[in-house]
């Protein structure tokens, strides 16, 4: 594979000035999960990179979306008496979740136990995080599915958004601010998916069809929580931080224009991809629920991990990101009805972009392992014997 120099002297100059800042007040995590952490980073051997350790996690969760494309494609197990998921499956859904969210939350600590910290460990395992948000979103859709009392793949896919801006919205505040402010309703969102994929194994996904009160049914609360914590939880969370650190004069870019640059993007892109959604001749998003998330999941991960290196490196984050110009030409083939296969034209398009997704995030892996001369996957640096 060819390498491309996409970080720039500018930001490699940023890297190496970079120091870690970050919060992390939810209760939950500090006096639930970083003691149990604390126990398993313990345990493992010191040997063990730690980005071995976040792609392992991350991994873990591409296994999930693959276990459950193979039993539940088109998400339409929980409504079809033909297509069955056995529970196997959920347990091994269940544990896998649960060990992804375990590595995630170990990483750091093993780079700080192994002194073997660095900003490219950092921007690793942010970079992954940021491409997994649609992994577990679309997997544990298949335990409500799109039938009678499931949820349709329309509102899947506005939710899907919902989700993807509250995790952009903590990088936007370190954009402004220089600290990372770790969300509240990841830990919270990581052990609830975690304990119903188990729930499913042993009740059977049924119990989740039946009304809790009334009409109101489980697929209800959920879509509900997960809109409510955006709203009024990260969202004002995130703005508040932003506001004290403009009340401070700590704001990084005061100007209006350079602080919410980093959203025109993700907009330009939910645009886009709602535009294919509302105008599509052949209803793609029915036809291809699975391809299209991982379209966008992974078009967004693109965008936001270029954010990422932008506020490591403490430069100005890019207006538009590439990817976004040939997308605007996909959408215009196939709402026009120019390209009467649809289903193959996103077929395609999302080959490209996960494609360009890989081939940017390991040249600037590879590039940012030739800057601090180390190797991304191991403790030994290069020149060491």
């Amino acid at each position: 594979m060819a390498y491309y120099d996409y970080v720039s002297k500018e930001q490699l100059a940023g890297f190496d000035k970079y120091k870690y800042s970050a919060v992390d007040s939810n209760p939950l995590s500090v006096y639930v999960m970083h003691p149990f952490w604390n126990s398993v980073v313990k345990v493992l051997p010191t040997w063990l990179a730690p980005n071995l350790i976040t792609f392992t996690g991350f991994m873990f969760l591409v296994l999930n979306f693959l276990m459950l494309a193979f039993y539940d494609y088109d998400f339409i197990a929980s409504a079809h008496e033909h297509v069955h998921v056995p529970s196997w499956v959920w347990f091994a859904a269940g544990l896998f979740n649960f060990l992804a969210y375990t590595l995630d939350g170990v990483d750091g600590k093993q780079a700080r136990r192994t002194n073997s910290s660095t900003p490219l460990g950092e921007l690793f395992d942010h970079g992954l995080d940021s491409w997994a948000c649609i992994f577990f979103v679309t997997t544990v859709y298949s335990i409500f599915g799109r039938g009678e009392t499931g949820v349709s793949v329309a509102t899947l896919y506005y939710i899907l958004w919902v989700v993807l801006f509250s995790f952009i919205l903590s990088h936007w505040e370190k954009y402004n601010t220089g600290i990372l402010f770790l969300p509240w309703g990841y830990d919270a969102s990581q052990v609830t998916i975690s304990i119903v994929y188990i729930v499913t194994a042993v009740v059977g996904v049924e119990t989740w069809y039946k009304p809790i009160l009334w009409h109101f049914h489980y697929r209800d609360m959920f879509s509900i929580m997960i809109v409510a914590c955006s709203f009024t939880v990260t969202l004002p969370m995130s703005l508040y931080n932003v506001l004290k650190a403009h009340r401070n004069n700590t704001l990084k870019h005061s100007n209006l224009y350079e602080a919410f640059l980093p959203f025109l993007s993700p907009v330009l892109l939910f645009v886009l991809s709602t535009v294919w959604v509302v105008f599509s001749p052949s209803q793609i998003l029915e036809l291809q629920p699975r391809v299209y998330y991982l379209m966008v999941g992974t078009a967004f991960a693109n965008v936001t991990c270029k954010l990422i290196v932008c506020q490591m490196s403490n430069t100005r984050c890019h207006a538009l990101c590439w990817l976004l110009l040939p997308m605007t030409g996909v959408v215009g083939l196939a709402v026009t009805g120019t390209v009467t296969d649809e289903s193959m034209l996103l077929y395609c398009w999302t080959a490209v972009v996960i494609l360009a997704h890989i081939h940017y995030g390991v040249s600037v892996v590879n590039q940012l392992s030739d800057h601090f001369n180390i190797f991304a996957f191991s403790l030994k640096k290069p020149n060491s014997d």
